[in-house]
């Protein structure tokens, strides 16, 4: 369907998920995704256009439709006619026709089985079916429960999410009736993942229990790994503090770590699977280790046929 090697997807990081990660995934064979975030227009087509320069393989953009700027954002995937879009928070289906109309290739992220019928019935070519255990914006169920319950009421293919970061991982969502998986967590120790060296070293050195989810009083929980911040909110999160204090107190707190590297006060966004990111390599690398461990697990499971 999208010409890719290998049936890996970057998870579209905001912040993080810049052209020159996105193109070094696609060049090793899997697809990059560059991620709009709550970024304007004119971000979101330079990182276009500059990974266009830096690969000849296919790529696509993560747009969160909670943006301000999603209308813009959409109108310039159509534009651009990036190869895929994936979607979060939110129905994709306004726009719909006009991606299609430029041949963009249209797969939404979803946290529920009535979320992917959803997403089939709109004309979505795939959906990616992701479990609580990922880092950022997450739902409830897990990916254990998720995927083959999603694999079930679709007829379209699915990519899992959510807790996938080796060959095990891929095994496992294989096994659960997915086509593809798509990881976020393990690129951010890339090299060529731009993130501040505190971060990084945060993915790094992080164990089973590093993580903590905030943000549900809100509707919108987020899964970061623990720091003063994070405690700091869960601290206030069910005070009489209003929704509007909240948002502004967790404001600019993303790029605190992916910029500055702020570890007490940045929101370094990870899933639970980050104790198995235990060294910095290339996407090339990467992608070559998931694949090989994947083979490896899967061609042990004959033991039980």
């Amino acid at each position: 369907m999208l010409g890719i090697e290998h049936p890996i997807f970057q998870g579209g990081m905001a912040w993080i998920a810049d052209a020159q990660l996105v193109a070094a995934v696609s060049n090793a064979g899997g697809l990059g995704i560059i991620a709009a975030g709550n970024a304007d227009g004119n971000y979101v087509r330079e990182q276009i256009i500059k990974a266009k320069e830096l690969t000849d393989k296919p790529f696509g953009l993560n747009i969160m439709l909670l943006s301000p700027f999603a209308d813009e954002v959409a109108q310039i995937a159509a534009e651009e006619k990036v190869k895929v879009v994936t979607t979060g928070a939110g129905n994709p289906a306004k726009y719909m026709k006009m991606w299609k109309e430029a041949g963009v290739t249209v797969i939404p992220v979803v946290p529920s089985v009535a979320f992917a019928k959803l997403a089939e019935r709109n004309g979505a070519a795939a959906v990616i079916a992701e479990g609580g255990e990922s880092g950022g914006h997450i739902g409830e169920l897990t990916t254990m429960a998720l995927v083959p319950q999603v694999c079930d009421a679709v007829n379209i293919p699915v990519i899992a999410a959510g807790g996938i970061a080796d060959g095990r991982g891929i095994a496992a969502a294989l096994s659960l009736g997915a086509d593809a998986v798509q990881i976020g967590t393990r690129f951010l120790s890339a090299t060529e993942c731009n993130i501040h060296e505190n971060y990084k070293k945060k993915v790094i050195k992080a164990g089973d229990t590093a993580t903590v989810v905030t943000g549900r009083r809100l509707g919108h929980p987020v899964r970061s790994i623990k720091n003063q911040f994070a405690r700091e909110y869960g601290k206030i999160e069910y005070t009489d503090i209003s929704p509007e204090e909240l948002d502004q107190f967790a404001a600019g707190r993303l790029r605190r770590a992916v910029v500055e590297g702020d570890e007490k006060e940045g929101c370094f966004l990870a899933g639970q699977i980050a104790a198995l990111v235990n060294k910095e390599e290339n996407c090339r690398e990467i992608i070559e280790d998931l694949m090989q461990d994947a083979d490896r697990v899967l061609n042990g499971l004959d033991k039980w046929r």
